[in-house]
């Protein structure tokens, strides 16, 4: 059988090459209803001091345009780089600041900045009186600092910074002074690949060991691009006054990262290191990690890493050495990191996964001592004071959690557990410590005594209501010192501003009441003060219904799904309308928690290319964030039952609208991204549930990423006929409902290579499916400019208008339940 299909995969390609047809088209764009909706000046984003003082505000442009995205760039191990500029090519700029201070509506603009700037990096000093940041120029990066009491902005340094390797700026702990990253005296011109003469092919080798890896895009290829890899690394750090002079501090080398010891009297300088890799991207390449002290002198090396290309198979394995090094939040200058103990291999049983060490300066070999051992991975410490602190491990394959709390002056006294939990169980989150600022800057948790607190999200078989708990980590009680109210709002808890006055900082929004700031005292409940007065640029909105759906799978799996109808809508007379289903399937290992929900609809309508929302001014009903649980119980994974979990999950979402009364059932789309198309194409393929599909970004051919996937970890040798079932591509022939594909031509997303959905229109093509191909140019996994945006939103709604909502009914399509296709 699999020869034959071999054979008709063969003959597939055969058919395309002699039917192939390409359409030209330029940039279209969509109906009005949808233009008065995606053609938004974005309001700000927000940030706020730890004391609330002030409020600083970037602006940008709602989209970029192809023009940004047609800028130089070169894709090399795993970045993506704009050689002229040094910084990001897909790097989100602002382009203007203003300052607020709390309490006032007056926005003060910064002055200073250059005409249409180009600003990213955005860093508070210590003291939060300024902010450095980066703004790109023409020819290069430069850095600027903004001083908030005068809301003035001066360069710093010339364009000679380099953005390349991630945010290239580091304040000194006094505030007076920055690290900047700035272009080596060493670096070499760069090789021009595409007309650069081979020196000889390209050879990589196998001695035998495995490595496993994801299908990483990116990659280098070849000796010219380890070339210009290396250079566009290349970097040397300089130490930055206020008063813009400039000494140098570490020569050229390809520093990856930069960490100030919390008193500021030591720095953790990272760097690439040789070999590179041709299979893996940077992020696994040599690395080796120094202390120097705040003058720049050597103290010694404190970690260095092996290339890592191959590693146990599981998404729990894990390299052998030091790892998470960094400052212990509540030391001077004291480091602290993790080693496994089962050798990194999550098939080895062992009484603990990892232990945890502390190290204080000057790191000599052999003086670290141990903090505790986690029976999982470990995964964060948040340090109290000398004798308190919390722990954290998780375990991928069981998706369970531990928190624990733990002397850590103490190793001889046994941490305790304190939470042991599904992290997917959102009903029993005990939410996030609350920290404070401690003498060095640092956040570290809040203590009362024995009393912590807890900040959540609330989420409840009733609803979502925040909360803040008080704990006592000696009796193990704990005591709630707010929880919201709201029914008709929402309300996030962002951030403790002053625990001991009750001060937080909230966000409250409602379906179309866009979401502020305001600052609420818990300890005064009626005590809410706004300190932002951002406007909705959706009003448009306005009279749009939105609600929260709840229904039952077939087994009795709890779904829920956000349903919104168009704008006065008569709920009593109920006219069959179309409906769109969005949607993205996730996996669980427990039906209780697949069946808890997440959504809450007092949140803010906010459309976007990335749902159906805008069709609901087009008079579809729209079923958005639709829940397409996967689960897998005990020792079956998810993915053994995907196909018929899946198609029950399109079953249970259609069912619930119609016995409600407002749709056709014979006219309902369904789409998604990513691994929401590579749903879209199975459903397709599997049922008759729906018209017409949309399927952007995804892939259809599992053989393509044979190491695992989503959440695959077993390797297509052990687990063929899960790849081959869940493959579209290899189900092709099972289409015969319209399907739209849409990819970005320059994805960079792990396993949705364009060529996975080029490959599948080939297929359905040669099948003589009725199917539409759009590959946008510069785009990459998720989508930028606004000509791609505005494009694809009118290939969408050609295609619901022809294949959805115009699509002729007849008593043979009429059905009221999945029919599985062969």
């Amino acid at each position: 059988m699999r020869i034959i299909k071999l054979c008709c995969i063969a003959m597939i390609y055969i058919a395309f090459a002699k039917a192939n047809s390409q359409e030209k088209l330029t940039y279209q764009q969509p109906s009005e209803e949808i233009m008065k909706l995606v053609d938004y000046d974005r309001p700000p984003s927000a940030l706020i001091d730890e004391k609330a003082e002030n409020m600083i505000l970037l602006y940008r442009d709602t989209y970029k345009s192809i023009a940004d995205l047609s800028e130089e760039e070169m894709r090399l191990g795993g970045l993506r780089i704009n050689p002229k500029t040094n910084i990001g090519s897909r790097t989100t700029f602002y382009d203007k600041v203003a300052i607020q201070k709390v309490g006032s509506k007056e926005v003060k603009p910064v002055t200073g900045l250059p005409a249409k700037p180009k600003l990213s990096n955005v860093n508070w000093s210590p003291d939060e009186s300024m902010i450095a940041m980066t703004h790109t120029t023409s020819n290069g990066t430069e850095v600027w600092v903004l001083d908030i009491a005068t809301a003035s902005a001066r360069k710093l340094t010339d364009d000679t910074v380099n953005a390349n390797m991630g945010n290239p700026i580091d304040w000194f702990e006094d505030g007076k002074s920055l690290i900047v990253k700035m272009l080596a005296e060493n670096r070499q011109p760069l090789i021009d690949t595409s007309v650069a003469i081979p020196e000889g092919p390209t050879i990589s080798t196998s001695d035998g060991s495995k490595a496993q890896n994801r299908t990483y895009q990116d990659l280098l290829k070849n000796p010219a691009d380890e070339h210009n890899f290396e250079q566009l690394a290349l970097s040397k750090l300089v130490k930055v006054n206020l008063d813009g002079t400039a000494t140098d501090f570490l020569p050229g080398a390809m520093y990856t990262g930069v960490s100030f010891s919390p008193d500021g009297s030591h720095v953790m300088v990272s760097q690439l290191q040789k070999p590179f890799s041709y299979i893996v991207t940077y992020g696994r390449f040599p690395q080796k990690s120094t202390v120097y002290d705040a003058a720049g002198n050597l103290v010694t090396v404190v970690n260095e890493v092996p290339l890592i290309e191959e590693m146990p198979q599981g998404f729990m394995a894990e390299r052998e050495g030091k790892r998470n090094m960094s400052w212990r939040a509540d030391k001077p200058h004291t480091l602290m990191y993790a080693e496994v103990l089962d050798g990194g291999d999550p098939e080895r049983e062992v009484p603990y996964r990892d232990v945890v060490y502390s190290w204080e300066a000057p790191f000599n070999e052999g003086t670290a001592t141990e903090l505790l051992k986690t029976k999982d991975r470990f995964s964060g410490i948040l340090f109290g004071d000398e004798n308190t602190a919390i722990a954290y491990d998780y375990w991928w394959n069981t998706r369970n959690t531990r928190t624990y709390v733990f002397d850590p002056s103490d190793n001889t006294v046994e941490p305790k557990v304190i939470f042991d939990r599904s992290y997917q169980d959102v009903y029993s989150d005990p939410g996030n410590f609350v920290t404070t600022k401690n003498e060095y800057g640092n956040s570290v948790l809040k203590l009362n005594g024995s009393n912590v607190y807890l900040m959540g999200d609330g989420y409840s078989d009733k609803g979502q209501f925040p909360f803040v708990d008080q704990m006592n980590l000696n009796a193990a009680t704990t005591k709630r010192l707010y929880e919201s109210a709201y029914t008709d709002k929402k309300e996030t808890l962002v951030e403790a501003l002053d625990m001991d006055k009750g001060k937080i900082l909230v966000r409250i929004e409602g379906p179309t009441e866009y979401p502020n700031y305001y600052i609420r005292n818990i300890e005064k409940k009626n005590k809410l003060d706004q300190i932002s007065f951002f406007e909705n640029p959706f009003s448009g909105l306005q009279n749009v219904h939105k609600e929260l759906i709840t229904y039952k799978r077939d087994d009795g799996v709890d779904l829920s799904a956000t349903l919104y109808l168009p704008p006065n809508y008569d709920m009593k007379k109920k006219e069959k309308l179309p409906m769109l289903v969005w949607a993205y399937p996730r996996e669980y290992k427990d039906a209780a928690s697949a069946g808890q929900n997440t959504q809450n609809p007092n949140e803010f309508i906010y459309p976007s290319y990335g749902s159906f929302v805008y069709w609901v001014m087009k008079g579809y009903a729209v079923l958005d964030d639709a829940a397409f649980p996967i689960i897998g119980e005990g020792d079956e994974e998810p993915n053994d039952t995907f196909i018929k979990q899946l198609v029950a999950n399109g079953k249970a979402a259609i069912d619930a609208v119609d016995e409600m009364g407002y749709i056709d059932r014979n006219k309902v789309g369904v789409g998604g991204h990513s691994y929401g198309a590579f749903m879209t194409a199975n459903l397709l393929a599997h049922s008759d549930l729906f018209a017409a599909g949309i399927a952007r970004s995804g892939a259809y051919n599992r053989t393509l990423t044979p190491f695992g996937f989503q959440s695959e970890e077993r390797n297509y040798w052990e687990a063929p006929d899960i790849y081959n079932t869940m493959s579209p591509f290899m189900n092709a022939e099972k289409v015969d409902e319209p399907i739209l594909l849409v990819h970005g031509q320059a994805d960079n997303n792990s396993g949705t290579y364009p060529l996975q959905s080029e490959r599948y229109f080939n297929a359905l093509k040669g099948l003589g499916a009725t199917a539409r191909l759009v590959m946008l140019p510069k785009e990459s996994h998720g989508y930028a400019a606004k000509e791609s945006i505005l494009h694809v939103l009118w290939e969408q709604d050609q295609w619901l208008e022809k294949y959805v909502k115009n699509k002729p009914t007849t008593s043979n399509e009429m059905k009221t339940d999945a029919k599985m296709k062969g």
